[in-house]
């Protein structure tokens, strides 16, 4: 199979992968304390959208639960399949979550607007990995969810 099929850009493929996604698993989500940043209010909007969430934040070493969710460190953690990750992590903060993502191997991974990192983004979709990259998962499924 040719790996760049997996590099998702256009919107009818980008409606579909959202009708493929259940559970959503949040790199880099912020806590209710930052709701007014993109990281809290993206996961929200998803979470009141109907998708389960699962938090996996970087800082905040003393928080348990986001969005009334158990919180995970590590994507490997999660004791279940997750469809897509949403990543919140500034490009050059994504190389050392490779491994991790690559454990949990989810459907695709999703690079919030702003974000994209290509070397990355060629692993995850050599190892059949979708990925979107510098789009905003709110404004898509707004846009084109059924």
């Amino acid at each position: 199979m040719n790996w760049q099929q997996n590099l998702i850009t256009e919107n009818e493929h980008i409606r579909e992968l959202l009708a493929d996604t259940r559970t959503i698993a949040v790199l880099g989500i912020k806590t209710e304390a930052q709701a007014g940043q993109p990281a809290f209010y993206v996961p929200k909007y998803m979470h009141n959208a109907g998708f389960e969430i699962i938090p996996v934040p970087v800082y905040y070493p003393e928080v348990t639960e986001i969005l009334g969710q158990k919180v995970y460190r590590r994507l490997a953690d999660v004791p279940f399949d997750v469809d897509l990750v949403n990543v919140f992590r500034r490009p050059q903060d994504i190389p050392p979550h490779l491994e991790d993502i690559l454990a949990k191997k989810p459907k695709s991974v999703w690079m919030q607007l702003g974000i994209s990192h290509d070397a990355v983004a060629e692993e995850l979709a050599k190892a059949g990995i979708k990925v979107v990259q510098n789009r905003c998962l709110m404004v898509d499924h707004r846009l084109l969810a059924r």
